[in-house]
C-alpha cells in the first residue's frame, strides 16, 4: 500500500493522466442516459482464479473523479481470489462510476496480473535459496505500479564495463565513486568475465543468458566469493531448470512485460435512494 505522501506526489499524478488519456471529451453516451446525477452502485467481480492487487489504485482512480464515492472492499491486495469472488461495491454518482470504470479497471487488471504471474514463478522456487527478483522492463509510467520490490544497489551492465574499458575497471571505479555505501553488482556473459569479476571483488554476479553448463561452472568459479543472480529469459516455464544451480537471486524481466491481465468486471450498475 502507499503511503500518503507517496500517494499524492508520485501517484495521483500518474493516475489523473490516465484518466486525462481515457476522458478526452464529453462522455455523450453517459450523458445521454444519466443527464442528472444519480446515486448508484456497482459491484467489483473477479472472473478468474488469482492474486487480487490494486485496490487502493483503483479506489483513488474514483476518488479523484469524486472525493463523495464509498468504496466498501471484500478483498485485500494480496488475497487468493476465486472466479465469481465479489471483491467490493462502488457507491456514487453513476456518471462518475461510469466514467472512472475504464481507468481503474486497466490499473486493477495489470497489476493483479502481474501479481497472479509473480505468485506462480514464486512457487516453483518454494524450499529452495534462489529469490526472485524483477527488472526495470516495466511499462512506461507505470513502473511504481509494476514494481514489487526495489533492489537498491549498483549494477554493472554491458555497456557500462564497456564504457570502463572492461570488467576490472569498471568494479575498480564503481568501488571509488561509492566505497562503502553500496554493494556492486556486474552483469557477466562468458566464464572469462566470470573469473574477472571474482578478481575485481564483485559482491554480485549476474549471469546472463548463458548456457546452464556454463552457469554451473560459473558457480565454481565464483566458490561463494560473491552473490550469484541469473538473468535472461526467465519464464515461468524455464526457471524450473535453474533451481539446481544454488543461485542466490533469479531476475525476471518476464513478471513485468509478460504477465497477462486478470480478467474482472464492474457488474450489476443500479440505482439508489439516497
Amino acid at each position: 500500500m502507499f503511503d500518503k505522501v507517496t500517494l499524492k506526489l508520485n501517484v495521483d499524478p500518474l493516475i489523473l493522466g490516465a484518466l486525462k488519456e481515457d476522458i478526452t471529451s464529453e462522455d455523450v453516451s453517459t450523458n445521454s442516459v444519466m443527464p442528472e446525477p444519480k446515486l448508484g452502485e456497482v459491484e467489483l467481480i473477479c472472473k478468474q482464479d488469482g492474486i487480487i492487487c490494486g485496490l487502493q489504485v483503483f479506489a483513488r482512480t474514483f476518488e479523484l473523479l469524486d472525493e463523495d464515492v464509498e468504496i466498501t472492499f471484500f478483498a485485500k491486495d494480496g488475497d487468493e481470489v476465486k472466479k465469481g469472488q465479489k471483491m467490493a461495491v462502488v457507491r456514487g454518482d453513476i456518471r462518475v462510476l461510469l466514467c472512472g470504470e475504464r481507468t481503474a479497471l486497466n490499473y486493477l487488471q495489470r497489476m493483479s496480473g502481474i501479481a497472479t504471474y509473480t505468485n506462480g514463478v514464486a512457487k516453483l522456487l518454494a524450499g529452495t535459496k534462489t529469490k526472485l527478483l524483477d527488472t526495470r522492463k516495466t511499462s512506461p509510467n507505470n513502473r511504481i505500479f509494476e514494481k514489487y520490490a526495489v533492489r537498491i544497489g549498483v549494477l554493472l551492465k554491458d555497456n557500462h564495463i564497456g564504457a570502463a574499458g572492461g570488467v576490472k575497471q569498471a568494479v575498480t571505479m564503481a568501488k571509488e565513486y561509492a566505497p562503502f555505501v553500496r554493494k556492486i553488482e556486474v552483469e557477466v556473459e562468458n566464464l572469462s568475465m566470470v573469473r574477472e569479476a571474482v578478481e575485481a571483488g564483485a559482491d554480485i554476479i549476474m549471469l546472463d543468458n548463458m548456457s546452464h553448463e556454463d552457469m554451473r561452472e560459473a558457480m565454481n568459479i565464483i566458490g561463494g566469493k560473491a552473490l550469484v543472480e541469473v538473468s535472461g529469459n526467465v519464464t515461468k516455464e524455464n526457471i524450473a531448470k535453474i533451481t539446481d544451480l544454488g543461485v542466490d537471486f533469479v531476475s525476471s524481466g518476464a513478471l513485468t512485460h509478460s504477465a497477462p491481465i486478470m480478467d474482472i468486471s464492474l457488474k450489476n450498475l443500479h440505482p439508489v435512494q439516497e
